[in-house]
């Protein structure tokens, strides 16, 4: 099942907000005219009876409380950075099983939660960046992968090698992968080093397995997006490329890694750039 956590920091903002309106324009007036009648009659040495009638109620103690923490988080995770979990191996070696990865909200525009909809234009996704976006198939689902296409760019992948406008991305060989925890099933894989745009990352490729090969040419406003684990990736080969309107951010650090088949917390990951 997949929580629509914006809906729902949205929905708890505006009650506890309102909750909180309300109560300091409609009621707290009250409470305190019943005060002052209070020690007017002069029962104000009676401190009981003067914060029985000052008291909020419960649920406008915890609309206070509450309010000002949720709306910090909503801001915090709308508008600058959201955490996300990384729960297939699609983007081997780059990002692990496990990772729980930072994302940049800001660096592809501004946008409103829920409605998704951009108020400030402030990047555009560059080759090789590592991005977060709703899958176009099921926008309730989030994906990352690696952009490879730009709008307008003619993308081929043919023999394991990616070409752009028919010109191929220099792969070096860097030896043969070794997998552990959930990763263990990619052991033997061919790892290569590939460079995107000035972006030098590692890549998996599965050489006796065949992958699909066909050219692609990304449509305006849209990019080609595939995952470093070449052979066991659900990508932009597969369902075309990825609107603009469907971008959430770009991923930049990994701030923890937690796979139980490998034991539980790999601290050698935590506050690794991505690349």
């Amino acid at each position: 099942m997949n929580i629509d956590f914006p809906t729902i920091l949205v929905g708890a903002t505006l009650f506890t907000g309102v909750a909180w309106a309300v109560d300091a324009m409609l009621f707290a007036p009250r409470r305190r005219r019943r005060a002052d009648e209070l020690v007017a009659k002069g029962e104000a040495g009676d401190s009981d009876k003067v914060a029985l009638a000052l008291k909020e109620s419960t649920l406008v103690e915890y609309s206070k409380s509450f309010f000002p923490v949720i709306l910090a988080v909503l801001l915090l995770r709308s508008f600058l950075v959201e955490p996300f979990r990384i729960p297939s191996g699609s983007m081997m070696p780059t990002l692990l099983v496990g990772d729980f990865i930072l994302v940049n909200k800001f660096s592809y525009g501004i946008r409103l939660p829920v409605l998704n909809t951009k108020i400030i234009e402030i990047g555009e996704p560059q080759r090789g960046d590592v991005v977060v976006f709703r899958y176009p198939k099921d926008p309730t689902v989030d994906y990352i992968k690696r952009v490879v296409g730009l709008p307008g760019d003619r993308v081929g992948y043919f023999n394991k090698v990616i070409y752009i406008d028919g010109e191929a991305i220099g792969q070096v060989p860097a030896g043969v992968y070794v997998g552990k925890g959930s990763g263990v099933s990619m052991s033997g894989a061919s790892k290569r080093s590939e460079q995107l745009d000035g972006v030098r990352h590692d890549i998996l490729v599965m050489s006796r397995t065949p992958g699909l090969e066909g050219e692609f040419v990304v449509p305006d406003g849209e990019y080609f997006v595939m995952g470093d684990n070449r052979d066991n990736s659900n990508d932009s080969r597969f369902w075309g490329a990825v609107p603009e309107a469907n971008l959430v951010g770009k991923a930049f650090r990994i701030w923890m890694n937690w796979d139980s088949a490998n034991g539980g917390v790999e601290f050698g990951r935590i506050g690794m750039k991505i690349l």
